[in-house]
C-alpha cells in the first residue's frame, strides 16, 4: 500500500453469502472513487491471501478496514454496507467530497408503464427478475445478473430485465410471484411466461439463454466458435471443398440454391458463406486459411464490440472453407 494514499479495505471469503450481498455495493463504491487520486479501494479474498488477513485481525466475513495515509493500523468500519454509508464514510475520514456514480447497467428496468410493452413484445425472448429492495438473495444475484444483461446486450431479439415486485405488487400478483427473486422467461411464442428453474451462476444462465433463444454467447458476450454455422449447409461445403476446378461452379451453384431456402439468422448466415464460397473460387484455395489468419490478427487487437462480432462470424463460416 503506497504510504501516501488512504485506503479501504474489503477482506473477503470466495464462497461466503455476506461477501456476494455486498459486492455490488462495494463496486459501487471503489467506481465512486475510481479518480480520486487520494484514495485506494481494494479488497482482499482471505481464501488466497489467510497470511495478509490474519495479520490484521480479520476474523468474520466481510470485513471493512480503514487505513489512514502512511500507517499500517487500520480502523474497523462498522457502518451501514450500502454505497451511499460507504461513500460517506471515505469522505468523512478521507477529507474528501465524492459523489456516488451511477454504474451502468444492460439490464432493462421494467415498471407498470413499460412491462407489457417490453415483455409481451412477440418479436423478442425476455428474461424478467421479479425482486424486492430489501430481499438479500436479490441483491446477491445482482452483479451476475447484470453480467447476463452485459454477455446478451448485442442481441436485438434478447432482453434481460427485472422488476421490483415489490413496489409493483399487481404485477407480480399477475404472474404468480411468491417469493424473491422469482425468474421467469417470455419467449416470442408464449407471453404466459414460463418458471425458470436453472442454476444461478452466470454459465447457468447463459447456458439457457443460449439453448431457448438460439444464441451463441459466452459469459463475457463474445461469440462462440459455434455462432454463424448452420449445420445445412456444411455437407454442401464439404462437396464445394472437395471438388475440383471444373465441378466448383456446380457446387456453388447447389450451395446457392439451399441458402435461397433458409429463414431467419440462418438468412443472413447464409450469405457469408456464399461470400465466402465465391472468394475462394476467386482468390484461390488458401485464401480461407489466410482470411482467417488476417481476422485472428484483428481479434487480437482491441477493438468495438459490433466489429468483433462480424469478424467472428464470418472467421467461423470461413473454417468449413479451409
Amino acid at each position: 500500500m503506497a504510504a501516501s494514499r488512504i485506503c479501504l479495505g474489503l477482506a473477503i471469503l470466495g464462497l461466503c453469502g455476506h461477501c456476494k450481498k455486498l459486492a455490488p455495493e462495494f463496486e459501487k463504491l471503489a467506481t465512486s472513487f475510481k479518480k480520486a487520486k487520494s484514495v485506494l479501494i481494494g479488497k482482499v479474498d482471505c481464501d488466497d491471501h489467510k497470511e495478509t488477513c490474519n495479520k490484521f485481525g480479520v476474523s468474520g466475513y466481510p470485513t471493512i478496514k480503514w487505513f489512514p495515509k502512511g500507517s499500517l493500523e487500520p480502523k474497523s468500519y462498522e457502518g451501514a454496507r450500502t454505497a451511499e454509508a460507504l461513500v460517506e464514510f471515505v469522505n468523512s475520514e478521507g477529507g474528501t467530497n465524492v459523489k456516488i456514480a451511477a454504474v451502468p447497467s444492460s439490464v432493462v428496468v421494467l415498471n407498470s408503464d413499460n412491462f407489457d410493452e417490453i415483455v409481451l413484445d412477440t418479436t423478442k425472448d425476455v428474461l424478467v427478475e421479479f425482486y424486492a429492495s430489501w430481499c438479500g438473495h436479490c441483491k446477491s444475484l445482482a452483479p451476475i445478473y447484470e453480467k447476463v444483461a452485459a454477455a446478451f446486450n448485442l442481441e436485438k431479439d434478447v432482453v434481460v430485465a427485472n422488476i421490483d415486485a415489490d413496489i409493483h405488487k399487481d404485477i407480480g400478483e399477475k404472474y404468480g410471484v411468491s417469493g424473491y427473486p422469482t425468474l421467469k422467461f417470455f419467449p416470442k411464442g408464449n407471453k404466459a411466461g414460463e418458471e425458470y428453474e436453472g442454476g444461478r451462476d452466470l454459465d447457468d444462465f447463459v447456458n439457457f439463454i443460449n439453448e431457448k433463444c438460439g444464441t451463441s454467447r459466452d459469459g463475457k458476450g463474445q461469440l462462440t466458435s459455434k455462432a454463424g454455422v448452420v449445420a445445412a449447409l456444411e455437407t454442401l461445403v464439404k462437396e464445394f471443398v472437395s471438388a475440383g476446378d471444373v465441378e466448383k461452379k456446380a457446387a456453388y451453384n447447389r450451395l446457392q440454391e439451399e441458402v435461397a431456402k433458409l429463414e431467419g439468422p440462418s438468412s443472413r448466415y447464409g450469405e457469408i458463406y456464399l461470400k465466402s464460397a465465391q472468394k475462394c473460387m476467386d482468390k484461390g484455395a488458401d485464401y480461407a486459411k489466410n482470411e482467417i489468419q488476417r481476422l485472428d490478427r484483428i481479434l487480437a487487437k482491441s477493438i468495438n464490440a459490433v466489429k468483433a462480432d462480424q469478424f467472428t462470424l464470418k472467421k467461423n463460416i470461413l473454417s468449413a472453407f479451409a
